[in-house]
């Protein structure tokens, strides 16, 4: 798994699977829904107890969750949730991605001092994503109506959630918009190659980055000061509330459909006394 968050996850399901006797097929479908609707045909195949799911693709995964319907595999999603009605989905573990959203504005509007520029490096086809930047627009338009606070978001492009095609989009913004001072980049890789492609352009001091994760190497350009401030997510305990809940399931009991762990602003200051990063 190349994102450290998604093997986070994957690691905690492992762990918390392990301790009720159970192993767990762990595999990464790189955001390639085809992919992915492969790996759920061979779960089917293998009469597996239950199915996790980060779907590449929130509404395209919807006909693969049905066929783990018809053939009575329990799905679970964690992080990224289906979008298709008619694929039925026994629990969500996810972050609080519309807060985490809304507080990535709060810290935007506190770098910026209340006005400049603003670009938003997407990845609309996956839902979690969608809530952060919904979230981030609208706390941004509430800020906009406290006198004085002007910022506005002048580019909303898709980066994939990749550091290597944010680098490519975050070039394209800033020779459109020249005047930028910031960009909410929806996940640390992005943010990473956002910082990369400011710095070759000689704009790092100008504009500021709000990213999202906490990912380690996230988290350490924080400190550096590369990146401004971070909402960082659990993703052990989405790994382990996963596993919790299906095996509520399996026992016959009810379990909550949604549950949602809230994100914590992760700024300079935070890095500066993180144990983990020395």
């Amino acid at each position: 798994m190349n994102n450290p968050f998604f093997k986070e996850i994957a690691d905690n399901i492992e762990m918390a699977a392990k301790a009720h006797n159970y192993s767990v097929i762990a595999t990464s479908a790189d955001f390639d829904v085809a992919k992915q609707q492969n790996q759920i045909k061979d779960f089917i195949v293998k009469k597996v107890s239950a199915i996790v799911l980060c779907p590449a693709d929130s509404k395209a995964i919807g006909p693969a969750i049905r066929e783990a319907n018809a053939a009575g595999i329990p799905v679970f999603t964690a992080d990224i949730a289906s979008l298709d009605p008619q694929a039925k989905v026994v629990a969500h573990v996810a972050t609080n991605n519309l807060e985490g959203g809304r507080m990535a504005a709060d810290a935007m509007v506190e770098a910026l001092g209340g006005k400049g520029n603003v670009a938003i490096l997407d990845h609309p086809e996956v839902e979690s994503v969608l809530l952060r930047t919904k979230g981030f627009e609208e706390r941004l338009a509430e800020l906009n109506k406290k006198p004085g606070n002007d910022v506005k978001v002048v580019a909303k492009l898709a980066g994939g959630g990749d550091k290597a095609k944010s680098f490519k989009v975050m070039q394209d913004i800033i020779q459109s918009h020249p005047d930028l001072n910031g960009v909410f980049a929806i996940n640390d890789p992005s943010a990473l190659g956002a910082r990369a492609a400011l710095e070759n352009a000689g704009k790092a001091a100008q504009v500021k980055i709000i990213g999202f994760d906490g990912q380690p190497e996230g988290k350490k350009a924080i400190k550096d000061g590369k990146i401004y401030a971070d909402p960082i997510q659990f993703p052990d305990k989405i790994g382990s509330k996963v596993v919790e809940l299906i095996f509520q399931y399996l026992d016959g009991n009810e379990v909550a459909k949604q549950t949602l762990i809230q994100t914590a602003l992760y700024r300079q200051a935070d890095g500066a006394k993180d144990a983990s990063l020395k």
